[in-house]
C-alpha cells in the first residue's frame, strides 16, 4: 500500500499556494512542494510526484500547454486544475486533454481538493493491490509451481507450456480426468502477454445443451422465458484474455457450428440479437476424449477440430510418471499439514512404497485425496501404510469409461491384479494368460 502521497502545488499566488499546502498537510500522509511557475515545476518533475494541482493561469504559460508538457513526462499522473474562472467550456476542454478534475477557486476549494486527493490515493492503492494480486497469481502459476514433477514426461509438458505461453496460438490439452488440465491452462494464461486480462473457465459438459449458447454468447432481455435482463456471455467476459473450454468433446453438433463461426469471424451474437459483437479471445480447450476418433466417427466437426487443435499438449497419467509420486505426495502432505495445523509430516518408507505400487485411476487428484486423508489419520506425524487408504471404487469399474488402446487396457488390468496378488504367476493364473505376457507388461512399464 502507498502510505505517503507526494503532491506538487503549482500556484503563482504565494498566499493561496501556502493556504493550499497548509490545508493538504493536515493529512500526515501527504507531502507537499509548491512552485510558482510552470518552468519550476518541469525542472522538478524528476522527483516523481504522485499528484499535481495546477493553477490554470501562470505568469509563464497557460494551463493547457503545461498540462500537455506534464503528460509527456508522466502520462498517467493525476493533474487537478484549479482556476479562478467558472468557464464550463474551459473545464471540459481541460478534462478532454487529460486533467483528472477541475476545481474553481472559492470558499469550497479546500474541501473539494481534500476529497479529490482522498479519491486519488484510494485509486492508487487499488491499482497497487491489483498489480500485487496479479504478480502473486503469476508466481502461483509458474510452470513448476502449478504442475509438480521432475520426470522426463512432465518436463516435456513444461517445454510445450513455455512455447504456448510465448505465442498466441490456440492450445488443446488432452489427458485423463484428474491430470491437471485446468492448472496447465491457467499457467499458460498467467505466463502469457494476456495475463493481465481475464481467464474464464467453462466446463462444457456440466451445462445443459439448451443453456450452453446463452452461457457462452450471452442473451438479450426478453429473448426467452426467464431472460429478465441482458446477460454477457463467457466470450465477452474473456475479451482480450483467455477462454478455457473444458470437456469440449461433450459439445453437441449444433453448438459446434456456432463456436466454429465465432472463432472464424472473431465475433459472437447474443441470443435474441442480430447484432454481432467483436471479441478478441484466446481459446484453450481440454478433453479426456480422443477427438481424432470423435471426428472419424462423425461426432465432432473436422473443421472445428483443426481450428482448436493449435498446439496440442498431452498430460500423461500418473501411472506413466511413477517417479513423480514421491514429490507430489510430499507436496500434498505439506499442504495438508499446514491446513490442519499438524506440523511437519513425513512418510515411512513402507507407506511410500505402498503409494508407488498403486495405479491411480483418478490420477493426481486421487493421490491428493489419499494423502490428505493420510495426514489426518496418521499418529506422531508419521504416515504409515495403514494410514494410506485406497478407495477401490473399483479400478475395473472405471476402466471402460474411457476409450483407449488395448495395450493401455492390458496395462491397467495387469497393474490392478499385480497390486492385489503381488505374484506374476498368480496374476497369470487369475487372468488365464501366459506368465510371459505378465512379465512383458511388468518390465516394460516398470511395475
Amino acid at each position: 500500500m502507498k502510505n505517503t502521497l507526494k503532491i506538487f502545488v503549482v500556484e503563482d499566488d504565494k498566499w493561496f499556494a501556502d493556504l493550499l499546502a497548509y490545508h493538504i498537510k493536515l493529512n500526515p500522509d501527504y507531502q507537499v512542494e509548491t512552485f510558482q511557475t510552470g518552468k519550476e515545476l518541469l525542472q522538478n518533475m524528476y522527483k516523481n510526484p504522485d499528484v499535481i494541482t495546477l493553477d490554470y493561469r501562470l505568469p509563464d504559460t497557460k494551463g493547457t500547454t503545461l498540462l500537455n508538457e506534464i503528460k509527456k513526462i508522466k502520462p498517467n499522473i493525476p493533474v487537478i486544475v484549479i482556476s479562478g474562472q467558472e468557464d464550463i467550456n474551459t473545464a471540459i476542454s481541460l478534462l478532454k486533454e487529460g486533467a483528472y478534475d477541475y476545481i474553481t477557486k472559492n470558499d469550497e476549494t479546500r474541501d473539494r481538493l481534500w476529497k479529490v486527493l482522498s479519491n486519488i490515493k484510494e485509486n492508487i492503492n487499488l491499482k497497487l493491490e491489483n498489480e500485487i494480486l496479479k504478480a502473486d497469481i503469476s508466481e502461483k502459476y509458474g510452470f513448476e509451481k502449478s504442475i509438480k514433477g521432475k520426470s522426463k514426461e512432465i518436463k516435456k509438458v513444461f517445454e510445450l507450456m513455455e512455447k504456448a505461453a510465448g505465442s498466441e496460438i490456440n492450445v488443446s490439452i488432452y489427458g485423463e480426468t484428474g491430470t491437471g488440465k485446468e492448472l496447465v491452462a491457467k499457467a499458460i494464461h498467467y505466463n502469457s502477454k494476456r495475463k493481465k486480462k481475464p481467464f474464464i473457465a467453462v466446463n462444457v459438459g456440466a451445462i445443459p445443451s439448451e443453456l450452453i449458447e446463452s452461457e457462452l454468447f450471452g442473451h438479450e432481455k426478453g429473448s426467452f422465458t426467464g431472460a429478465n435482463v441482458r446477460r454477457i456471455g463467457k466470450f465477452e467476459e474473456a475479451n482480450h484474455g483467455t477462454l478455457f473450454l473444458d470437456e469440449i468433446g461433450e459439445m453437441d453438433a449444433n453448438m459446434q457450428t456456432k463456436i466454429l463461426r465465432a472463432l472464424q469471424e472473431k465475433e459472437i451474437v447474443r441470443v435474441g440479437s442480430n447484432k454481432p459483437v467483436k471479441v478478441d479471445v484466446r481459446i484453450i480447450t481440454a478433453t479426456n476424449r480422443n477427438l481424432s476418433t470423435e471426428v472419424k466417427e462423425g461426432r465432432f466437426r473436422k473443421d472445428l477440430y483443426y481450428r482448436i487443435m493449435g498446439l496440442p499438449i498431452h498430460l500423461p497419467p500418473l501411472r506413466e510418471r511413477n517417479g513423480d509420486i514421491p514429490l507430489l505426495a510430499v507436496h500434498f502432505a505439506n499442504e495438508a499439514a499446514r491446513e490442519n495445523s499438524k506440523g511437519k509430516v513425513r512418510f515411512s518408507q513402507e507407506a511410500m512404497n505402498k503409494l508407488l505400487k498403486y495405479s491411480y485411476p483418478g490420477n493426481v487428484r486421487e493421490l491428493k485425496a489419499i494423502v490428505d486423508l493420510a495426514v489426518v489419520m496418521c499418529n506422531n506425524n508419521i504416515i504409515n501404510p495403514e494410514d494410506i487408504i485406497f478407495n477401490e471404487v473399483d479400478t475395473l469399474d472405471e476402466l471402460l469409461t474411457e476409450e483407449t488402446t488395448l495395450e493401455e487396457y492390458n496395462l491397467r488390468i495387469i497393474k490392478h491384479f499385480l497390486d492385489k496378488y503381488k505374484s506374476p504367476t498368480q496374476v497369470a493364473r487369475k487372468l488365464n494368460i501366459s506368465k510371459a505376457k505378465v512379465y512383458r507388461i511388468k518390465n516394460k512399464y516398470n511395475l
